[in-house]
Order: structure tokens, then sequence, then C-alpha cells
């Protein structure tokens, strides 16, 4: 018996085993939700798919949820990855007043924040060029851009696009 067809098959396998990782590591990756900071839109113990190539193909837009690599203000912490939301873009200004969150001195729409969560008052913060501002859904109990200040678009890991657990929230959070 020739081993020749049994060895080309593994040969087939092993590089499509090989491509299918490859692609997964270059396209899309998956994360696990760790604190509160993203509740009620996320949950502890989410797990999610992230899109790594959404901002090499387009833009960022207010009201994505980004992974992004933790900004060096955060060092200290074991955390290498964060979720927030996009609020602000380059060359807007955020702030907040009153519990209200401002962009350009006009209030944002956040329809997917509880109707009772106000947002702590803070005084403006410029966007630079390249930068995003990012705030968690949990007001009170996130550390985001208020406390790190804007991030540069080249921490950013992707955008995410479907919650993968727990299976009854499965789908686009």
């Amino acid at each position: 018996m020739s081993w020749k067809p049994f060895r080309e098959w593994i040969t087939v396998v092993v590089v499509a085993l090989v491509v299918a990782f490859g692609i997964r590591a270059a396209l899309v990756q998956t994360y696990f939700i760790p604190s509160e900071s993203m509740t009620p839109t996320l949950e502890v113990g989410d797990r999610l798919m992230v899109y790594k190539l959404a901002y090499s193909l387009g833009d960022v837009d207010r009201g994505d949820l980004v992974v992004f690599n933790r900004p060096p203000a955060l060092m200290d912490t074991e955390i290498k990855d964060f979720v927030k939301r996009v609020i602000g873009l380059a060359g807007e200004r955020v702030s907040a007043e009153n519990g209200v969150l401002l962009v350009n001195g006009k209030p944002l729409e956040e329809s997917y924040l509880k109707k009772d969560v106000r947002t702590e008052d803070f005084s403006e913060i410029w966007v630079p060029d390249n930068h995003i501002f990012v705030m968690g859904d949990n007001r009170p109990s996130s550390r985001d851009s208020r406390s790190f200040g804007p991030i540069h678009e080249n921490r950013l890991v992707g955008e995410v696009f479907v919650r993968l657990w727990p299976l009854n929230t499965f789908g686009r959070p």
C-alpha cells in the first residue's frame, strides 16, 4: 500500500488549517468582557467577535463599539484591550453639562443608554486629528477618554460586530 495519497491528504488538511487560522487571525478575533463598563449593552462574561479590518477599509463612526489596545495612561492595568463606544471624532469637542453629553455644544442622542443614566459633568475636550473619544455605556463605572483622553486610531483593533455568547443574546450588540 502506498502512503503517497495519505501524505497528500494530510498536506491538504494541514495547509487548509493554516490558511483558516491565518484568515481568522487577520480578519476577526474574539474578546471577553471582563468588567461592567459597557452594561447594559454588554455584560460581564459576554464573548464578542471583532472585525479587525473594519477601519482599514472604512472610517470610524460615532456610536461604533470598538476594541482598542490600552492607552499609555493605563499601562498599570493587566487588561490589554478595551471595548468602548465612539462618542467624538477628530476635530470635535466633547463635554458634559448638567448630566447631558455634548458634542460640539449640542446634546448627543444616546438611545443605547438606560433612561436614568446621566453623564457626570466634565470640561470640554478637543479630539485631535487621527484620534477618537470613547466612553463606556455604564458611565459611573467606566475608565474612558474622560480619564485617559482621546485615543489614537492606530490603537484600534477593530469593530465589534457580533456577540457570540451567551447564546440567548447572540447577534449585533
